[in-house]
């Protein structure tokens, strides 16, 4: 089994859920929605350490809940993200220690199946990288600046990507650092690695893994972890 670093970026604000807290740090069922998300990789055998970016605010707070949610003997760290969600994974890659695999997982995605981050190790261990998403349900359209419809794709080959995404350390690091030399801004992590010409393959996940975004995203997060009101 390789040994796996986790990163999770955890800075995100609680705007768009009409709430005060940053999303990673409203509580659910008495835990935050970050310890629910970290619960679902401390069964993984090869995790070795997890790095949490978040706000100069929250630094302690997330100290503490690594503390608690954490076994005694993992290596975590916590640092000051950066101002895009690009820019806080590229300072957490420089606090990864000796890994053969890092994953990056969104903070406020606590439903992930650890089967599923099995898998997805797996897979990136074979081919360098893997991602977690589900086949699109609904027909995705493409439209132009004035939002005139100009493509169809066929639906069988779109998907729609979730985290972990999972790559070998050095590939990662290496499309880390070519797209901070030529700043370019990817959409995820994987688009990073793809423009290098790297493969990644996607692995299925669940619609269970949904990322807490809106407020009926936090309502339904509740009644999955047995919280009432």
């Amino acid at each position: 089994m390789n040994s796996v670093a986790l990163i999770i970026p955890a800075a995100g604000s609680g705007e768009r859920l009409n709430h005060s807290i940053p999303k990673p740090f409203i509580e659910i069922a008495g835990k935050s929605i970050l310890e629910h998300t970290l619960s679902r990789f401390t069964p993984v055998k090869g995790l070795r350490q997890v790095v949490i970016a978040t706000s100069a605010e929250y630094l302690e707070r997330a100290r503490s809940i690594c503390r608690a949610a954490l076994p005694p003997d993992m290596d975590f760290g916590c640092l000051v993200g950066g101002e895009q969600r690009q820019d806080s994974i590229f300072n957490a890659l420089q606090q990864v220690k000796e890994a053969d695999l890092v994953a990056v997982h969104d903070a406020v995605r606590p439903f992930v199946e650890t089967v599923v981050i099995d898998q997805c190790i797996e897979v990136a261990e074979d081919v360098g990288g893997a991602v977690v998403g589900v086949p699109a349900k609904d027909t995705i359209k493409k439209v132009d600046d004035d939002q005139v419809i100009t493509d169809t794709p066929e639906r069988k080959y779109l998907w729609q990507t979730q985290t972990p995404q999972i790559f070998k350390k050095e590939i990662l690091n290496e499309a880390y650092a070519k797209a901070e030399q030529e700043h370019f801004q990817g959409t995820d992590d994987s688009s990073l690695v793809e423009r290098l010409g790297y493969t990644v393959k996607m692995v299925k996940g669940n619609h269970s893994n949904f990322k807490i975004t809106y407020p009926v995203d936090l309502k339904l997060a509740k009644l999955l972890l047995g919280e009432s009101g």
